[in-house]
């Protein structure tokens, strides 16, 4: 009686060995079937492909058919392009063929797209593109050395804790920077400690708290701005420099309270030079590198501040704890980031 499809089974490797064995100690196949209590068939199947391959093991096998084929495999990609944010499991569902999210997972893997976490980025209009263009086209040869002429200067936003949602995009690694694997970010106004801060190349200056008392016209204008910046810390710091370096520039964002009319007519009945910098271009400041730093300082302390003024005192220190060696290292990045400009039109930098 034939064996059934249900009863068959394969041979393991000890049993092929003895039946290899057996048959190069007496020559009969037959005879280490009836050892092992096999088919005959089977023995001689094995001492067969054991003489042309010296080897009991299996021949490789074709396996079950690939479910995707070289057009559903593009089609994968072109779905994934055209819907960077769109989960793999909602991917599946837009391909004619069923398949598993590890299918499609591979299948991007294979021609370098990964699941990653969208970059964070400031919304840039074509106006916004344009000034960065011409900024770096104003200073594209400018060297190192001339950048140590510049006094770069931000305000600075600290909270307590900080937790943001995460956004995933399918991306390749030389995609980081395409404006669909970007999340744009937006000025917003919440509960906050607000400092000002200014460095130059092998200084590093003042870090001041900005007081105002919020609310409906409470707050940073103007007057709060000259009074408690221009008018103290930043131009006993301006002026020591200009001692040893003469000719310093001024470098501001285009915050209200830096572009006003009073502002702007204070710098000049002071002959403070101003450095041009383009809206919505945290990128093109090496200070920003150093707020990062120093929220990662403040991360690291054993005791989290809960009070404002527990908050204040930490940031100072936080901001004393950074090295002019680290401020240098960044500021030695601007021709770098003047040629990231220009390589990008205007649009977004790795910095």
């Amino acid at each position: 009686m034939p064996q059934s499809e249900s009863s068959r089974h394969e041979l393991d490797t000890p049993m092929k060995n003895r039946i290899i064995g057996y048959y190069l100690a007496t020559g009969n196949a037959s005879a280490a079937a009836r050892n092992e209590n096999v088919p005959p068939r089977t023995a001689q199947n094995l001492i067969q492909r054991f003489k042309q391959t010296g080897s009991t093991a299996n021949k490789p096998r074709p396996g079950r058919p690939r479910k995707l084929n070289d057009y559903d495999k593009r089609q994968v990609i072109r779905t994934a392009r055209k819907n960077r944010r769109m989960p793999l499991a909602e991917l599946t569902n837009q391909i004619a063929t069923k398949v598993s999210v590890g299918s499609i997972r591979r299948v991007l893997a294979a021609q370098g797209y990964h699941r990653r976490v969208a970059r964070k980025v400031p919304f840039l209009t074509p106006h916004h593109k344009h000034l960065r263009l011409v900024w770096a086209k104003m200073n594209k040869s400018l060297k190192s050395r001339d950048w140590d002429r510049v006094i770069f200067t931000d305000e600075c936003y600290v909270w307590v804790s900080d937790k943001c949602g995460r956004i995933f995009v399918t991306r390749r690694k030389d995609e980081r920077l395409l404006e669909e694997c970007l999340v744009p970010t937006f000025k917003q106004s919440s509960v906050r400690v607000m400092f000002w801060g200014c460095i130059a190349e092998g200084r590093k200056g003042p870090l001041v708290v900005m007081e105002y008392p919020g609310g409906k016209g409470g707050g940073m204008n103007s007057k709060r701005y000259q009074e408690q910046v221009l008018e103290g810390p930043f131009w006993d710091f301006y002026t020591c420099l200009k001692r040893e370096r003469r000719s310093i520039q001024f470098q501001q964002d285009g915050a209200p309270c830096h572009r006003s009319k009073s502002t702007i007519k204070w710098l000049d009945d002071h002959k403070v030079p101003l450095f041009f910098h383009p809206p919505n271009s945290p990128d093109l400041n090496p200070i920003e590198p150093l707020w990062l730093e120093l929220k990662r300082i403040l991360r690291g302390r054993r005791h989290t501040p809960t009070t404002i003024e527990q908050l204040k005192t930490a940031v100072l220190d936080a901001w004393e704890e950074i090295l002019v060696d680290t401020i240098n290292k960044h500021i030695n990045k601007m021709p770098a980031r003047v040629s990231a400009v220009l390589a990008a039109r205007g649009g977004h930098t790795r910095f």
